[in-house]
């Protein structure tokens, strides 16, 4: 008996590192667009601008910035070592609420404000 160890189909081997369907597909993904927005916020807040700048004509006076944006969230979104970081931080995020049982939105509010 060599291989993993396979209980409900799951590989208990490396629990810790193992992804669910739904943590590779979307919460990965979610955690990669949050840090792309804010590492290209700048044409973010070049493209929000010009909308609301434009109003009904954004999508004809708006595409030089658009694709400023579209282009910068690519990079992010294509990048592996970017990918690993999110997941990383994922995969951190999960351990403390494993251990807590507390998210990890909810443990950065009970923090106190002020001391």
């Amino acid at each position: 008996m060599g291989g993993p160890s396979l209980v409900g189909g799951c590989n208990f081997d490396h629990p810790a590192k193992h992804l669910r369907h739904v943590e590779k597909d979307v919460l990965i993904p979610k955690i990669m667009r949050e840090k792309a927005r804010e590492r290209c916020s700048e044409q973010v807040q070049d493209f929000t601008k010009c909308c609301k700048d434009s109003g009904i004509l954004m999508v004809v006076k708006c595409r030089k910035e658009n694709s400023a944006l579209k282009e910068c969230l690519t990079a992010y979104y294509n990048d592996p070592a970017f990918y690993e970081e999110c997941k990383m931080e994922y995969l951190k995020e999960r351990e403390e609420f494993r251990k807590t049982g507390i998210p990890t939105k909810k443990r950065l509010q009970k923090l106190p404000t002020s001391m």
